[in-house]
């Protein structure tokens, strides 16, 4: 009894701890980033395609501040003049500078992309709000989409423009016809979801209208796939206003564009190459920002794929 004893009356000081030896790190420690590094590391699409995007804009706005001269300024004598120190990008059959058409080129290709972009998914939004709650014009409303969409786009924009005449308003409407229903079958599917909801219910059965109803909980909602669908619209609405201008029945002769640059050049490709190869390559790094900016949109208003960023 006197050991026991003993035993319970020591301090715990003096008897001898065994702690647990320490384990080696498996994974690295994590490095706090900025929240603008933090966000590029996320979201390199969005970074990558914004900046393009943004250097592609200044470019327009800039142009007359860029060693740009008029761009429909014939010189005959200096016609199909390869690149060089007077000539950046060379000059096309009529002697005008193609640097300048191709800078110039970027207002019109931009202003279509974003005008297009804003009044098909205004439009479109309107359209599948419309559709969705209302059943009784659902039945209507989509049988005139869908007719629409049995159309190819391009088809469609054609034949808009071939009953007015070329300009740059005109074509903003045809293609903006030719990208509703795509978009106004987006927002019916997404308010066909929405209406079931139970936060919809809770929201009728606290006396709240349709109208408050679809400006509270419903347009919100939209947003998110409206926004990267934008995106997509914009780019197409490039390709599509350098196709009908490629055709000649876009924008006019004299309005610099993408499409009539490589629509003036596409007879003498294969001696002159740099007449179409340059507002091509501007082309192409202007829908692949907006689509690189769509990606990274996408990956971001999406949940799901959030958590796994």
């Amino acid at each position: 009894m006197s050991v026991v004893s003993d035993l319970a009356s020591a301090p715990l000081a003096e008897t001898p701890a065994i702690g647990a030896p320490k384990l080696p790190d498996i994974l690295a420690p994590v490095k706090p980033h900025g929240r603008v590094v933090g966000f590029c590391l996320r979201h390199p699409t969005i970074v990558i395609g914004g900046g393009i995007l943004v250097i592609m804009i200044l470019i327009a706005v800039l142009a007359p501040y860029l060693g740009t001269v008029d761009p429909t300024t014939l010189a005959p004598s200096k016609r199909t003049r390869e690149p060089s120190a007077l000539f950046w990008f060379g000059s096309d059959m009529l002697g005008r500078d193609i640097y300048s058409r191709v800078l110039f080129g970027t207002r019109v290709s931009l202003l279509v992309g974003f005008s297009v972009a804003f009044l098909a998914s205004f439009i479109g939004l309107a359209i599948g709000l419309s559709a969705g709650f209302l059943r009784a014009a659902d039945g209507v409303v989509m049988r005139v989409m869908d007719g629409l969409m049995s159309i190819p786009p391009i088809l469609l924009a054609i034949a808009l423009m071939a009953l007015t005449r070329g300009s740059v308003g005109n074509v903003i409407t045809a293609i903006t016809i030719a990208e509703v229903p795509r978009v106004s079958r987006l927002v019916r599917g997404v308010v066909l979801s929405l209406r079931e909801q139970p936060f919809i219910d809770g929201a009728v059965a606290a006396g709240t209208r349709v109208p408050m109803i679809i400006l509270r909980h419903v347009v919100p909602n939209t947003l998110a796939p409206l926004t990267v669908q934008a995106t997509y619209i914009c780019a197409s609405a490039m390709i599509t206003e350098a196709i009908l201008s490629f055709l000649g029945v876009g924008t006019p002769p004299i309005i610099p564009s993408w499409g009539n640059i490589m629509a003036e050049g596409r007879a003498l490709w294969q001696v002159k190459f740099y007449i179409v190869l340059f507002p091509a390559i501007f082309l192409s790094l202007t829908v692949l920002a907006v689509n690189l900016l769509g990606d990274g949109l996408r990956d971001a208003l999406d949940p799901r794929l959030a958590k796994k960023l």
